[in-house]
């Protein structure tokens, strides 16, 4: 039991404050709907169900995945986080057919809600602490790819960073940008309906909503069904090409394979050096590698092998300054 509560201590902390505060919100959602009878909030509400399930499942899963391998399962638990990851979109595919559907109900079938002041106050709230978990996932993003910006830079840099991230970080700034939408377009459907008369835009926006959910839902299925697999980190493989070949003693590259394992990634790499090393030279070098891999951003893991020189040149792949990440202090 305490080794569970250390992982959990060491989980991904936006996916537990977006559960948290996804939580609250449903709740509150819930209620309003509940004595409104708004449909635009009851597709909020399933939204933030879906939220906040999702996240806490990939909170356990993140911290489970930090878990030491075992004689069991030698290759540790990297991976699960995408396994969890996969497993919690189930339900926000759920909860967003679910959404759709009662929306398409509204629209053939348009009813009057009441308490729109309960209603826009409730969705108020709601946005305010999505925008906030919207901010800090963002921040967490640039944090994680080791960038420093400005202050609007989690809600602008973050996006072209995002692949990088983490898969748990990833979700939750995915699923909070859906959600932030979501609370606008609720907000804005409840006010055409209320001052128009036109009561079908809550169930066009339910639709919307839900639409947008299966996005999330498409769009991180692939992301975690990759990682689950072992997919390449490109970008990793080609900064790790480029400061490995810097190395004076390096005379080619055999072999690199830069697999990501969940939130970290694994480095397997073969070097050809000069066979005139003797073995405690040779032991010296695969150190000073090591510990230059080691300190790149999410490699935790490295398998390095050496073979003689053949003076044929293996490692051709082209080295583009642009895609060489910087190396961290």
């Amino acid at each position: 039991m305490g080794e569970l509560f250390k992982l959990l201590k060491d989980g991904n902390k936006p996916s537990l404050l977006a559960a948290i505060v996804n939580t609250i919100i449903a709740l509150l959602k819930g209620g309003a709907f509940f004595f409104t009878g708004n449909v635009a909030m009851f597709a909020e509400m399933m939204h933030s169900i879906g939220d906040a399930a999702n996240q806490f499942f990939v909170y356990i899963g993140s911290s489970l995945s930090k878990k030491a391998p075992t004689p069991r399962f030698p290759n540790g638990f990297g991976r699960l986080v995408n396994l969890v990851c996969l497993g919690a979109v189930i339900i926000v595919g759920i909860l967003s057919y679910e959404t759709i559907i009662e929306g398409w109900h509204h629209i053939q079938h348009p009813t009057e809600s009441t308490g729109v002041a309960i209603t826009l106050s409730v969705l108020a709230i709601a946005i305010v602490l999505e925008f906030v978990v919207l901010y800090k996932a963002g921040k967490e993003i640039l944090h994680e790819v080791g960038v420093k910006g400005t202050l609007l830079s989690p809600l602008t840099t973050s996006f072209a960073n995002l692949s990088r991230a983490k898969p748990a970080t990833k979700l939750v700034f995915m699923e909070d940008l859906v959600a932030t939408s979501g609370g606008i377009l609720a907000f804005v459907a409840v006010l055409i309906s209320h001052f128009t008369g036109f009561l079908q835009a809550e169930g066009i926006a339910s639709i919307m909503i839900g639409i947008m959910m299966f996005y999330v839902v498409g769009k991180v299925f692939l992301d975690n069904a990759r990682g689950a697999l072992g997919e390449t980190d490109e970008q990793m493989l080609v900064h790790i090409a480029h400061i490995v070949s810097e190395n004076e003693h390096v005379k080619d590259i055999q072999k690199l394979e830069v697999i990501k394992e969940g939130e970290y990634l694994h480095v397997e790499i073969i070097i050809e050096i000069d066979p005139k090393y003797t073995f405690a030279e040779v032991d010296d070098i695969s150190d000073t590698i090591k510990e230059l891999i080691l300190t790149q951003q999410g490699v935790t893991d490295i398998t390095i092998s050496f073979d003689e020189d053949d003076g044929i040149r293996t490692w051709t792949q082209h080295k583009d300054e642009r895609t060489v990440l910087k190396t961290r202090d």
